[in-house]
């Protein structure tokens, strides 16, 4: 399985793609334009690139061209009346590069270079940015415009944003990597709460597990085993937080043999125990 293009159609008077977007779980997938991505009143755990995160409400990414990325909503995610969020498509020609040459647009250069790793926003940015995002979607022509650009300048002025996609994801993205790599991702999520091993991992790619350890590492930062304890630790936290399931049918639902090495890998990820960390979100009388 690899991420599958998606082809976005354009409004001639206004040269972006603003719209409501409901709270069904979208397919992995790419496409050349910028995306901006506020998620209104829901929770789930979304996937940007070699990123996996859990979201909370008012979360809010700016995602560069051609990177993968899919939402996976919780069930018991809250509705709202204009639907669970706000998505934003345009291109540089969206702008112009004549203008994003010019000076005064410098930090709007940067925004969109630092994009191309995927970029996260606080929920003080998202909160500011949802209005101009409402008027984007309602708006038209030169209205719509300056809302664009009132969500560009809080994205440029922000103190709390951070880089999802690990450095090398982009590389590693281009040319036959991109198929390699996603092979292995997808098979990760689909297959995480069964035993995976190193050998079974080589095999999709037709490498020996030495050779593939050393291949994943270069092309995502992380070892294999690092990164599919991620994905397992991942779904515990969400389950850990939004079920009543006992810990040690967690770690078996997550892949985890023995709830011994679950409670290590989740302290070595998280600081804190399993039970800890379910406290943490329990309401207190």
């Amino acid at each position: 399985m690899v991420p599958e293009p998606e082809i976005s159609v354009y409004d001639n008077n206004g040269g972006f793609m603003a719209q409501y977007v409901s709270g069904s779980d979208g397919f992995w997938h790419f496409h050349p334009e910028y995306e901006i991505m506020l998620n209104i009143n829901n929770n789930g755990t979304r996937i940007v690139g070699d990123s996996i995160e859990l979201f909370d409400s008012n979360d809010l990414v700016l995602i560069g061209g051609n990177i993968p990325h899919c939402w996976n909503y919780s069930r018991d995610s809250g509705n709202t009346s204009q639907g669970r969020g706000i998505m934003i498509h345009f291109n540089l020609s969206s702008i112009g590069e004549a203008l994003l040459a010019q000076h005064e647009l410098q930090s709007v250069r940067t925004l969109l270079m630092e994009s191309e790793r995927g970029i996260h926003f606080s929920v003080g940015d998202a909160l500011l940015a949802e209005s101009h995002l409402n008027n984007m979607v309602t708006t038209r022509g030169i209205e719509k415009m300056i809302s664009f650009f009132k969500v560009l300048s809080i994205m440029c002025s922000s103190e709390k944003k951070n880089l999802l996609c690990s450095e090398t994801y982009k590389r590693a993205f281009d040319g036959r990597n991109n198929k390699k790599l996603n092979d292995i991702f997808a098979y990760v999520r689909e297959n995480f709460h069964r035993p995976i091993t190193l050998e079974d991992a080589s095999k999709l790619i037709d490498m020996n597990p030495f050779s593939f350890s050393k291949y994943f590492k270069k092309y995502s930062s992380e070892g294999f085993i690092e990164y599919l304890n991620k994905v397992r630790i991942d779904k515990a936290r969400y389950l850990l937080r939004e079920t009543e399931f006992q810990i040690q049918d967690i770690a078996r639902q997550c892949g985890f043999m023995g709830i011994s090495n679950f409670n290590k890998q989740f302290r070595r990820e998280e600081g804190l125990s399993p039970r800890s960390y379910r406290g943490r979100f329990r309401k207190t009388p």
